[in-house]
């Protein structure tokens, strides 16, 4: 990228916006009457509102379309795009399955392969399944025995689900199809004669996309049974945020039910014996006082993976038989298998006659294999400064059977696309078995870590990429990302256009932050709840970095964040205005008074506080990114992303908190520009198909570029 320049935006000014007419709409929370004047821009399906998002957008595209750059960035990230894309090989019954891309494919095919490393045959192709890729397989399952696929698919983004039934042996689907499922995978009896899966109860028709979610049913559908006879297996009608999923263990004899609030990390776990059934559940692991998972059975001693007792985790076996009926075996009888280490236990998969568990130390991954009775066995090696976490699932790229000595895994950076790699557990072999397809090249480009004081001195791991000729001059243009919440964990991950943006001599750097799952309990207690403002505070530190550092100067740091990373960069735009050259919020959560009213919102209360409690309700008032847009304030150029059919977070976050930037900034002498991106027929970021990202990431890295002033005006 041309450093020319060296202001604020170089976009052609002051825009004229669209007008967002003001309403009278308040609400009285707790004694304090907030106004809510873009109250009707909540409802996408008006004609208002409609109206409204196409000519935002289409100020959008005439600002970016002034860009110069604009046509070379999409070639690039069209030419860097197009790399073929291997998933980790799974094994079903003798038979071997994997999602593959050729490269600019919408959507990954999945096929079938009579060994890990053979060609196949495409068994599913979602790309025949609409004429714009906007249909994507969003979940599935292969029957133990490798005979039977069910898959879910999505529509234009949407968290629902309907699923089907294809025979691997002809390609075929059954006639069995389930609709209006959610949040939900598919879990197979043991002999594959049907499938457990939730759902809630179906929307009334027209309310799809704002339906809330609660009260989720597990139910168990029998192959060649309509779905109205499907079988009711759990309710909790009197507790409708209990989230249940259903998996069956891997010697077909146990439904396992890990039962959650909302998304709350806490959960408990009951059994049914699916040769007793008459027997009913049993409570495995009683109460909502800790996260557990169960990774593996032997019998009936499970093997569960739990916080309790370790803040980063550890792995005890808990005996079914050994507990009253009706009442769970007390901890104090769970026998410890894999103490807690200073590294975060961040899955544990049981393969061969192993325990593989897969660590993250300082946000990076590490893999050691142990043997059933917690015996170390040894570490497997790995490069420094990867991942083996899926960025797009949030679970781990492992893959690997109880008495199969393979394991295969994904090893992924913020330089390469990903390579797979096999261990064998006998002879603790490990071989890669794919190189990534894309790698930058090792001379050229760096990642290192480094450790950032926040506020209060907490240490802030940050990766920083860049070319590795690039001196601190303080004009490198830097692209800061962040999460922050719900403990989830960022580590490295392969991002095309952050790739692009480091070509083009920029630095892409990724904050771990407070909230997240990185380092166990206390960090996530530290950015949640009460302690939200660290996490803000994390990202604005890592910001500082940049200038304190020599690398660059506020004028050329943007920062980036989506969903709970939206709010992120929401709330730190509207905190420190004068501390960004540009902000890019994505799909993000911007009212943070209504949030749990709008469809799955209620959920997220346990990481935000509950705004109809009084007390809680001062946590997310204090830094609800909607509420502190103050008129007159010159905020930096911010490009806001949404997609219309976004019913997770839906699109009137962005809508409302783009209207109040705009009409702040057109009092300001100055400040802005403020972009409105709404993609159609996508929602919050899932199944969407390759040409949409292409376009959508020229958009971004455009904005960037015109943001930051890094190209001549037209």
């Amino acid at each position: 990228m041309t450093q020319a320049g060296g202001g604020p935006s170089q976009f052609v000014g002051p825009l004229s916006y669209p007008p967002a007419r003001l309403g009278e709409t308040a609400d009285d929370y707790h004694g304090e009457l907030v106004g809510d004047p873009y109250r009707w821009l909540e409802d996408v399906d008006t004609a208002e509102t409609r109206a409204w998002m196409t000519a935002e957008n289409a100020v959008t595209e005439r600002c970016l379309a002034g860009v110069p750059t604009r046509e070379a960035i999409r070639q690039r990230l069209t030419e860097l795009w197009s790399f073929p894309r291997f998933g980790v090989p799974f094994d079903r019954g003798g038979r071997w399955f994997q999602f593959r891309n050729s490269g600019l494919q919408d959507q990954d095919v999945l096929y079938v392969m009579e060994g890990p490393n053979t060609a196949g045959r495409a068994l599913l192709d979602p790309n025949l399944l609409s004429s714009d890729g906007t249909v994507a397989v969003t979940a599935l399952s292969v029957s133990a025995d490798g005979r039977l696929v069910a898959y879910a698919t999505s529509t234009s983004g949407s968290d629902w689900r309907t699923w089907r039934v294809r025979r691997v042996g002809d390609g075929d689907d059954l006639d069995d199809v389930v609709a209006w499922s959610k949040y939900s995978g598919a879990a197979w009896l043991g002999d594959g004669s049907g499938f457990y899966y939730a759902a809630p109860p179906t929307p009334e028709p027209g309310t799809e996309l704002r339906a809330e979610g609660r009260r989720l049913r597990l139910l168990l559908h029998r192959l060649g049974t309509a779905q109205a006879d499907d079988e009711l297996v759990f309710s909790t009608p009197d507790e409708p945020e209990w989230v249940p999923l259903a998996s069956v263990t891997d010697d077909g004899r146990y439904l396992v039910i890990s039962i959650s609030r909302g998304t709350a990390p806490e959960s408990q776990i009951r059994v049914l014996d699916l040769e007793e059934p008459a027997g009913g559940l049993r409570p495995l692991v009683a109460g909502f006082t800790a996260a557990v998972e169960v990774v593996a059975n032997i019998g009936s001693r499970f093997y569960v993976l739990t916080e309790a007792g370790a803040e980063r985790r550890r792995l005890v076996a808990i005996d079914l038989v050994a507990s009253e009926p009706g009442v769970a075996a007390p901890p104090a009888s769970w026998a410890e298998i894999i103490a807690e280490q200073d590294a975060t236990l961040f899955s544990a998969r049981h393969c061969g006659d192993r325990i593989v568990c897969h660590y993250l130390e300082d946000a990076h991954s590490r893999l050691r294999v142990f043997g059933l009775d917690g015996t170390h066995v040894r570490d497997v090696p790995l490069p420094d400064l990867v991942s083996l976490v899926d960025s797009d699932s949030g679970a781990d790229s492992i893959e690997g059977r109880p008495g199969q000595r393979l394991v295969h895994f994904k090893v992924t950076s913020f330089l390469e696309s990903g390579s797979i790699w096999a261990h064998d557990l006998d002879s603790g072999q490990t071989e890669m078995v794919r190189s990534s397809a894309v790698a930058l090249h090792p001379d050229r480009f760096v990642t290192e870590q480094v450790f950032v004081a926040s506020d209060d001195t907490t240490l802030i791991p940050m990766f920083v990429s860049r070319g590795s000729r690039l001196a601190p001059d303080g004009e490198v243009p830097v692209l800061l990302h962040g999460y922050g919440g719900f403990n989830v964990a960022m580590t490295p991950a392969f991002r095309v256009a952050a790739a692009v943006w480091m070509e083009r001599g920029g630095i892409f750097a990724e904050a771990v932050l407070r909230g997240g799952g990185e380092y166990g309990k206390a960090w996530h207690d530290a950015g949640r709840l009460a302690n939200k403002q660290n996490v803000f505070d994390d990202f604005a530190a890592c910001a500082r970095y940049f200038s304190d550092a020599g690398w660059s100067r506020r004028e050329r740091v943007a920062i980036w964040g989506a969903s709970n990373g939206g709010l992120l960069v929401g709330a730190c735009v509207t905190q420190h205005p004068e501390l960004f050259g540009a902000a890019v919020a994505e799909v993000g959560v911007l009212d943070m008074l209504r949030f749990h009213k709008l469809t799955i919102g209620w959920a997220w209360t346990d990481d935000f506080g509950d705004p109809g409690d009084p007390e809680q309700y001062r946590w997310p008032r204090a830094y609800s990114p909607l509420h502190h847009v103050v008129p007159g304030t010159r905020y930096p150029p911010t490009l806001v992303m949404t997609g219309d059919h976004d019913d997770r977070v839906v699109p009137g976050h962005s809508f409302k908190f783009a209207a109040a930037l705009q009409a702040a900034v057109t009092k300001a002498a100055g400040g802005g520009p403020i972009l409105l991106r709404v993609e159609t027929s996508a929602g919050h970021g899932h199944g969407k198909p390759t040409t949409k990202q292409v376009a959508e990431r020229t958009d971004f890295l455009a904005f960037l570029e015109g943001a930051l002033g890094l190209v001549p005006a037209p």
